[in-house]
C-alpha cells in the first residue's frame, strides 16, 4: 500500500509512462515505470550509504539537479506533443525498442519530488521506528492521517514498498492501453495530456531552481 500510495497520484513520473503506454505498447511503458523505480532503488542504496543526507547539505546541488529535471521535462514534452497525431499501431510497428526506461530513469533521478522522499521519509524507512503510510499521498496526505501505520526498519516494509511500485508500474500501463485498443482516440489525447502534465512540472521546477540558486 506504501509503494502505490507514492506511485499512484498523477505527476511527471506518471505523464511519461502513460505516453510510453498508448504510443508504444504496454512493454515500453513497463520499462518506463520500471525505470523510475530503478532510480527509487538507487536512491535506496544511496540512503543506505548515508550519500542521500549529503544532497541535503548543499541547496546549490539541489538547486541544479532541480533545474536539470525542469529541463528534462520540457524537452520530453516537446517529444509528447509531437507524439500526438501517432498512433498506439503506428508506433509500435516503427518503434519497438522504445528509451522509455532510460529517459523515466533519468528524469526520476532529477525529480526533486523522489529527491525529497528519500532526504526525509525514505532515509526513515530503514530506521527502527513507524510510519503513517497514507498521510505521505500527495495531495490528500493530510486527509488519510493515522489511517494506516507500520513499522520501519524491517525487510518486510522494504520489499512490500518496491513491490507496491512495481505492481504500478506493470499495471498502470496494462490499463492504459486495454483502453486504447477499445478507443481510436485515446493514444493521442494521453499523448497531449502528458505534454501539458510534463511541461507544467518542467516551468515550475525550473522556477523552483531559479529561487534556489538565485536566494
Amino acid at each position: 500500500m506504501f509503494g502505490l500510495a507514492l506511485a499512484a497520484p498523477p505527476g511527471p513520473m506518471n505523464a511519461v509512462i502513460a505516453e510510453e503506454s498508448v504510443v508504444r505498447g504496454w512493454a515500453a511503458g513497463a520499462r518506463a515505470g520500471l525505470g523510475a523505480m530503478s532510480a527509487d532503488a538507487l536512491f535506496f542504496v544511496l540512503a543506505a550509504l548515508g550519500l542521500v543526507a549529503f544532497v541535503e547539505q548543499f541547496p546549490t546541488i539541489r538547486g541544479v539537479m532541480v533545474g536539470a529535471g525542469g529541463v528534462l521535462m520540457l524537452y520530453f514534452a516537446y517529444g509528447a506533443a509531437q507524439e500526438t497525431s501517432t498512433t498506439f499501431r503506428e508506433a509500435a510497428d516503427h518503434d519497438a525498442d522504445s528509451a522509455g526506461f532510460t529517459k523515466a530513469f533519468v528524469l526520476a533521478l532529477t525529480n526533486p519530488y523522489q529527491i525529497l522522499f528519500w532526504l526525509t521519509i525514505g532515509v526513515g524507512l530503514l530506521e527502527t521506528g513507524t510510519v503513517d503510510v497514507l498521510s505521505h499521498m500527495p495531495y490528500v496526505g493530510a486527509s488519510l492521517t493515522n489511517l494506516l501505520i507500520v513499522e520501519t526498519g524491517t525487510p518486510a516494509l522494504i520489499v512490500g514498498f518496491f513491490g507496491g511500485i512495481a505492481i504500478w508500474a506493470t499495471g498502470f500501463p496494462a490499463a492504459l492501453v486495454a483502453a486504447e485498443q477499445r478507443v481510436d482516440s485515446f493514444a493521442p489525447a494521453v499523448a497531449a495530456l502528458s505534454a501539458v502534465v510534463l511541461g507544467g512540472f518542467g516551468v515550475f521546477f525550473l522556477w523552483d531552481a531559479m529561487q534556489s540558486l538565485v536566494l
